[in-house]
């Protein structure tokens, strides 16, 4: 598409739709929301730029390829079950820090399985969508 409108309308929109999603996944952690609805908003920025520009320019501004964001965030979302393993307690058992961080709250292994989520989400859904625009 090419809508100068649209172009520079996205410039200012991705950052935004970006620090949101991630206002979303931290927000997710103790109300509603997290890691799956933070990927949709995320992923969707990201498509919103493919729409503006093309494909190929967005899979160059983005920081890792969205098959590497899959894999890192199903890592990341198994190793948070096996921690409670590790502690001796059933797969997926929430293990928390007793400290408490102001914006996050308590670290723990529900926040590091709502990031997999969140990555493996932002993976799959452009992984998806770069296939369909890249066919025609």
């Amino acid at each position: 598409m090419d809508s100068l409108v649209l172009r520079t309308a996205t410039r200012y929109l991705l950052p935004l739709m970006l620090l949101f999603s991630i206002f979303v996944l931290l927000r997710g952690h103790n109300a509603p929301g997290g890691g799956f609805v933070g990927g949709l908003v995320a992923a969707s920025a990201y498509a919103l730029y493919a729409i503006a520009y093309d494909v190929q320019r967005t899979r160059q501004i983005m920081p890792v390829s969205p098959r590497r964001l899959t894999g890192v965030g199903l890592l990341l979302a198994v190793t948070s079950g096996l921690i409670g393993l590790a502690a001796g307690d059933p797969f997926m058992t929430a293990q928390r820090d007793t400290r408490e961080l102001p914006v996050v709250g308590k670290l723990g292994t529900p926040l590091l399985f709502d990031i997999g989520v969140y990555l493996t989400v932002i993976g799959v859904t452009l992984t998806i969508i770069f296939a369909l625009a890249e066919e025609e």
